[in-house]
């Protein structure tokens, strides 16, 4: 089952269940994933990974205007942000750990060779690849730019 399929079936429950806040979170996510499907010059269906893709940058939307909300003094804001990203993260693969993600960066400098910053990008590159969008690109990013520095 795709995970548009699994985004439509849970739709339907959580209507049969009466549960405003997931259903609305549903309907926004699938709304996002049409969306991305119809943009361009032509409609096409879209893969798994872009499906993902849809979720991931929904997923990072609700947690910064959460944090917006936050610090703004708007508490109950911030607390449905958070519970629609939480809704929202189901469906994503998990993500990887402080230690796994070390790993995987020592692994992608092992292979490429890279030794200063001027390689970061190239080291981006392997490990957003082998992350396979199971890690967030700042602490992706943060930790890669640690190591090369140090």
């Amino acid at each position: 089952m795709s995970t548009l399929d699994r985004l439509t079936a849970d739709l339907t429950t959580s209507l049969k269940a009466r549960d405003t806040l997931r259903t609305s979170t549903l309907r926004q996510l699938i709304g996002a994933v049409r969306h991305e499907a119809k943009a361009g010059a032509a409609e096409r269906e879209l893969t798994e990974d872009e499906v993902l893709a849809v979720l991931a940058r929904e997923s990072k939307k609700r947690r910064e205007s959460a944090q917006i909300y936050t610090d703004a003094g708007a508490p109950e804001r911030a607390a449905t942000e958070a519970a629609e990203a939480d809704v929202v993260d189901e469906y994503l693969p998990t993500r990887l750990t402080d230690d796994e993600l070390a790993a995987l960066v020592d692994a992608v400098l092992a292979d490429t060779g890279a030794s200063t910053l001027k390689d970061m990008g190239t080291v981006m590159r392997e490990a957003g690849a082998r992350a396979q969008g199971r890690a967030d690109g700042k602490a992706l990013s943060a930790l890669v730019r640690a190591r090369l520095a140090g």
